[in-house]
Parts: C-alpha cells; sequence; structure tokens
C-alpha cells in the first residue's frame, strides 16, 4: 500500500492538484448544503425519549407514547399532521419503527421525526427558523492535499460481524454489522481499521479518532466514507473528506463512536475540523 500521489511534477502535478482541490472543495459546498437542509440535523429542536406515559412536547403537536407495538400520538381537537401526504387528526399510530430508521410527518412548517436508536423510540422535531440552523456558517476544514489520499486494501471478514460501539448519548449502544477492514500505510506504519456498510451498495463507512481528536477536531468521532473495493480488494482511504457527525455540532444527536480499534495514533490533518458550534470562533 502507498499513498496516492495526483499527477508527477511540474506543470502536470501542478494541474493535477489544482483538479484535486477542485473536486474537494465541490464535495464540500455539497456537503454545506445538506447541512443547511430545512429540515436537517441542525433544524432538530429537541431530542424525546418516549415510554409508555402519553406526553405533550412544546416542539410538536399532540402526546406521544410507545408500546411494544409502537409510537402512538393523540391529538386534541384543532391539531393535525401530514403522514405520506395523507392528514390525520385524532389518534393515529405509527407502528414498530426499525432500529436506525426513522418515520417523517411534518405540522406546519416542521417535520417530526419519529425513529428508534438503540432500541428505544424517540421523537426529534425539526424546525426550519431553528437558531443552530439560522446561524450556521461553513464548517473549517484543513486544506485538502492529495498526500492524504490512501490507497489501501479491503480485508473482509469470512462473514459479517456483529460490533457494539458507545454512543454520542451516555449509555446508548448500537449495533452494527462490520463486512471487514481496511488496511493501509501512514507514515510508514501499517494500520486496519473496521468498516461498516456504507449508504451505496459495496461501499464502505469507517469511524475513527486520531491524534487530532479534540484538539483541532472532534474529540469524539469522524468519518470517512470508502468507495467499493475493485476486483483486486484495492481501496482509496481520502482522509481529506473525513467529515464530522450530527454530534459535532448538536448534543441532540445519537452518533455512534468508533470501535475501540479505530483510534489511530498519528494526526490525521485532513478533512473537517471542529464546527463553529462547538468553539464560538468564527
Amino acid at each position: 500500500m502507498t499513498i496516492q500521489h495526483t499527477g508527477t511534477t511540474g506543470t502536470d502535478a501542478g494541474a493535477d492538484r489544482t483538479e484535486f482541490v477542485r473536486q474537494w472543495e465541490e464535495w464540500h459546498t455539497q456537503r454545506e448544503r445538506n447541512l443547511a437542509d430545512p429540515h436537517g440535523f441542525l433544524a432538530v429542536t429537541s431530542l424525546r425519549w418516549l415510554d409508555g406515559e402519553p406526553t405533550r412536547f412544546p416542539d410538536a403537536p399532540g402526546a406521544w407514547s410507545t408500546a411494544d407495538d409502537g409510537v402512538t400520538v393523540d391529538l386534541d381537537e384543532g391539531e393535525e399532521l401530514a403522514v405520506q401526504g395523507a392528514v390525520v387528526r385524532g389518534r393515529y399510530h405509527f407502528g414498530a419503527v426499525a432500529e436506525r430508521a426513522s418515520l417523517l410527518a411534518t405540522a406546519g412548517d416542521a417535520v417530526i421525526e419519529v425513529a428508534k436508536r438503540g432500541g428505544h423510540d424517540i421523537l426529534r422535531p425539526r424546525h426550519p427558523d431553528n437558531k443552530l440552523l439560522l446561524d450556521h456558517i461553513r464548517t473549517p476544514a484543513y486544506t485538502p492535499d492529495p498526500r492524504w489520499a490512501l490507497t489501501g486494501r479491503y480485508l473482509p471478514f469470512d462473514a459479517p460481524r456483529a460490533v457494539t460501539v458507545g454512543a454520542a448519548v451516555e449509555g446508548l449502544q448500537h449495533v452494527y454489522d462490520a463486512p471487514g477492514q481496511v488496511e493501509f500505510t501512514l507514515d510508514g506504519r501499517t494500520h486496519r481499521l473496521t468498516a461498516f456498510n456504507g449508504k451505496q451498495p459495496g461501499s464502505l463507512l469507517v469511524l475513527f479518532t486520531d491524534a487530532t481528536s479534540g484538539v483541532t477536531t472532534y474529540a469524539a468521532n469522524r468519518a470517512v466514507s470508502v468507495p467499493p473495493p475493485d476486483d483486486r480488494g484495492t481501496v482509496v482511504i481520502d482522509f481529506n473528506r473525513a467529515t464530522n457527525l450530527p454530534c459535532a455540532y448538536t448534543d441532540l444527536a445519537t452518533c455512534p463512536l468508533p470501535p475501540a480499534e479505530n483510534k489511530l495514533p498519528v494526526a490525521v490533518e485532513a478533512g473537517e475540523k471542529i464546527p463553529y458550534e462547538r468553539t464560538g470562533g468564527r
């Protein structure tokens, strides 16, 4: 495994680096567009842990409860939600929600998320006028450098392994299937990180910390997406595209923590840094 550099020398190397930076800027701009979504996680106004007692909350209509058969809301006269385009009133039963799944209802210009995280049913209202969203400014990041686009290999397990990790919420745990590990060399040392399944078929997601965590990058975690391995198992781990998880911006998130073996002893000076939301800076 070697560090992947784009280009060669002279003019060609300069042109390749310019293109590398251009592509990174395009990617990071899209990341910021996603953060600015009026119903994204910066719009979350509260995190509610539901139980069997119907309970009303100031940022969502109705009284909410959960039981073995799932989440129910009781709407008073004059209250309504829209679920999958249909207006509902009175009592509405959402049913059981799968782990890490979310069901969305709308109430005026707000979106009410019903979800299950770590085996618990939760409610997360999302309001487009939330101050955290309105005040957000571009996430700081290290200057992109081809040095941090590493070529490695994918080492699949014989069978996926269930891996239990902690969460940003104390006492909560997540369980993910890990299909294998990614291996790469950095500064003369070989590292292996446990990988989970990514959003796209065949892709991988690696949660990690490193020597910058809690210094210039968010202490709890960062994530890097890895495209599907080629037919020889080769992968590219581009730490320039290491991203913050929602918990880096808000305490109203249940993000997973990296597996213990995914703590890198080196400083990965690439990717997104601590958000201004956590530093109060500009």
